[in-house]
């Protein structure tokens, strides 16, 4: 087993600081890779990425960024938590505040990774008087699903129903469509479970269930149903491994920031690396596409089933010293505030 870092004091609490920390370490070997083609990462950093890398001076969303950074997956989903944690709950208007003056924030950072199509539309939606029941319905890719972690570690998976609906509440702002929300359910389902210590496979069932539940509550209209995605991915993650693997999530799955591909690409990688969150992680990365927001979600489920021991401690660290984020500190709270 690897030695690690996180200085947790019960088996959960490992499995909770684990998922925060394998969804910012998946999200800073993701980041140079965001949005390249599979060629271009290999030309640039190899079949599959060994380390944390810088991104380059002409990066499109994140350029000249240092080696080990996070992007707005880490970010907002400590944002998320810390909505959660807030004295009476979540609250959905002060979300929303808290989102745009997140991306005031990155934009006086000078960054570019600023709020996704889905969330800027629907807080544009919502800034023009629009009822947030209504804001984000033509949201379909993945940004309820990459900051979705916090809700798991809050929520016991005994209770799938009240799980969903906690997922439907956090994400329908800005996602409120049935691939969207069923992605997110499916991540945060995972996290709960293992966080429980459900087994690994019974873990990838709920989220199925988890899945099935959220399309029996909305119409798909011309959506493929993500069960179909995520069945499919599945069967490929426990088919193949490695570069094979790769191949065939890119032939089959998909890897845009689109739910209905990422998810199902971040189980595909689950499914395969069932005994290590460090390579799922870095396999995840080396897809290209969205690789910061599909390893981020690897990085966050592999950590909750898997807990600390296969995450290497040199990676926490340097994680940790280029980003200095609370991801412990957050992770305690979170679980006390478990259900």
């Amino acid at each position: 087993m690897m030695s690690t870092s996180l200085h947790a004091g019960t088996e959960r609490e490992g499995r909770c600081i684990a998922t925060l920390t394998g969804l910012a370490i998946g999200d800073a070997l993701g980041m140079p890779t965001q949005s390249l083609a599979r060629e271009e990462v290999v030309m640039q950093f190899g079949p599959i990425l060994s380390t944390f890398y810088p991104s380059r001076p002409d990066h499109p969303f994140a350029p000249g960024i240092g080696a080990a950074t996070v992007t707005d997956d880490t970010e907002q989903t400590l944002l998320l938590a810390n909505e959660l944690l807030s004295p009476g709950g979540f609250d959905v208007t002060r979300y929303a505040r808290r989102l745009l003056e997140w991306e005031d924030d990155v934009r006086r950072r000078g960054l570019l990774d600023l709020l996704g199509p889905s969330t800027k539309a629907a807080l544009d939606n919502l800034a023009r008087g629009m009822d947030p029941r209504e804001t984000g319905t033509s949201g379909t890719t993945n940004g309820a699903a990459m900051r979705i972690a916090p809700v798991g570690i809050v929520s016991p998976s005994d209770d799938l129903e009240a799980l969903v609906r906690r997922v439907i509440e956090v994400s329908s702002l800005t996602h409120n469509t049935t691939t969207a929300l069923s992605g997110a359910a499916a991540v945060a389902t995972v996290i709960s479970a293992g966080i429980d210590d459900v087994a690994f496979d019974g873990a990838l069932d709920l989220a199925l269930r988890a899945v099935r539940m959220v399309e029996s509550m909305y119409d798909r209209g011309n959506e493929e149903p993500m069960s179909a995605a995520l069945s499919r991915a599945l069967d490929v993650g426990r088919r193949h491994e490695g570069l094979s693997l790769i191949d065939e999530i890119i032939r089959s799955v998909g890897t845009s920031l689109a739910s209905v591909e990422s998810v199902p690409a971040a189980f595909a990688v689950l499914a395969s690396s069932s005994k290590d969150a460090w390579f799922a992680c870095r396999l995840a990365a080396s897809l290209g596409g969205d690789t910061d927001t599909i390893a981020a979600m690897t990085g966050a489920m592999a950590g909750a089933l898997l807990g600390p021991t296969t995450i290497p401690r040199w990676a926490i660290d340097e994680v940790q010293a280029a980003n200095d984020l609370p991801l412990e500190e957050v992770a305690r709270r979170l679980l006390r505030a478990r259900d």
